[in-house]
This record gives structure tokens, sequence and C-alpha cells, in this order.
């Protein structure tokens, strides 16, 4: 059976990496058959080119699933350079935008009787393939709640989070767009204070169920229905 080589950012913050480590082993607990590994595309180990390169020495055919919530450099550069150095290995799509991910942040948003706006933090990125997936992340979750909602970033292209706080009328609250707590979700939280702030998506099942889903596509050579 092909591999699956789930990819994360990675984190210095061990809060982040039990998340990511709880979310990889609800996908092993789902396809105990398949054999999975994790890798990082960023601070922490193992690192993706050495971790693909010992997996494609074992066998011959193998996926890259991104634990990213959009696409952006590491996906259309990092791994996309793995796949074109490696003959059998490809890679699955981001796991955002999906509307898996949207009835996640509706369940973390809960009770929105009080609130007139939702603003959906993301980390951000400098490619606008990310902020366009952030855009239909944002479409998605409109349409569940039946509010506005503005797009706020932490980093890379488009309005920063501070900004979109500062001149959003009426009552908010603060979609946390992050898979896991670290550096720019405490960040996340200094700038929203005093607004109230959702917790991370997590190692949340359905994300675990998606990443399944998107190796499954990618194995058909698909794409996954957003």
């Amino acid at each position: 059976m092909t591999d699956l080589i789930a990819i994360a950012h990675g984190t210095a913050d061990p809060r982040g990496i039990r998340v990511v480590h709880d979310l990889v082993r609800q996908m092993a607990r789902l396809r105990p058959e398949l054999s999975m590994s994790l890798g990082f595309v960023d601070v922490d180990v193992p690192a993706m080119p050495g971790l693909v390169n010992r997996v494609m020495t074992d066998t011959q055919e193998a996926v890259l699933v991104p634990l990213l919530l959009s696409s952006g450099y590491h996906v259309h550069v990092d791994i996309a350079d793995q796949v074109a150095r490696h003959p059998g290995l490809t890679a699955a799509p981001a796991l955002g935008p999906h509307p898996l991910i949207a009835d996640i942040l509706v369940d973390r948003l809960g009770d929105l009787s009080r609130t007139d706006h939702v603003v959906l933090a993301a980390a951000g990125s400098s490619d606008p393939r990310a902020q366009a997936d952030c855009e239909r992340t944002a479409a998605l979750l409109h349409a569940r709640i039946h509010r506005p909602v503005t797009i706020g970033y932490l980093a890379g292209r488009g309005r920063r989070l501070p900004a979109v706080l500062a001149t959003t009328p009426g009552r908010l609250a603060v979609a946390n767009y992050l898979l896991a707590p670290g550096h720019f979700s405490d960040r996340l939280h200094h700038h929203a204070a005093p607004h109230r702030v959702t917790a991370p998506l997590g190692a949340d099942p359905r994300l675990a169920r998606l990443a399944l889903a998107r190796y499954d596509a990618a194995l058909r050579r698909v794409p996954l229905a957003v």
C-alpha cells in the first residue's frame, strides 16, 4: 500500500507539536493498515527532505499530505520540489479550504447571538494563492453563520489583524484559523484582546478524516471537491 507522509509546518512550542502528533495518531488509528510518517517543512525535525529520502528508499510510491490550512510557498515550492525529485512521489493539496474546516470553525465560535461580525484570523502568506484559499474559507464560514466575515492576517499579504479589528464595527468574535497553539496563536490573542477568541482548530477528528480523504484523492489523481 502507498505510504502516507504527513507534512506539517513545525513549531518550537511543545503545545503545537503535541497537536500535530495527536492529529497524525488519529489518522493512524483510522487507517492502521497505512504506513504513515510525519515530517516538517520548518523549525522541527525530521525535516521533510531527509524523511522523504528515507521513505523513498524503502518504497516505490508515497503521497505527501500537507497538514497546512492553505496552499502557499511550502506547498507550491518546498513540497513540489520533493515531488519533482522523486519518481513515485505525489502530493495532495493543503487541507483547506474545505467545508469540514468551516464546520470546525462554526463549532469553535459557538453561540453568536451577541456577535455582529466575525474576524477570521489567519497566519498569512506572501503567496496570493494562500490568500485566495483564506478568502474561500471566509466565504464558507459566512455561508454557515449568516454574518459578515473579514480576514485579518498576522503576516504576509493582506490586511493585518490589528487594523481589521480597529476598523470593523459592531460586536466582534475572532475565529482562530490556526492549527495549533504557538507563536502566531499567542500574537493573535495579544492583538485580539478584549474580543472573544476561539481555540485553534486542534487535533479535531474531522481534520484527520480530511487528511485521509486528501490522501485517497491524490492516489486516484482526482481533485477533492470543495
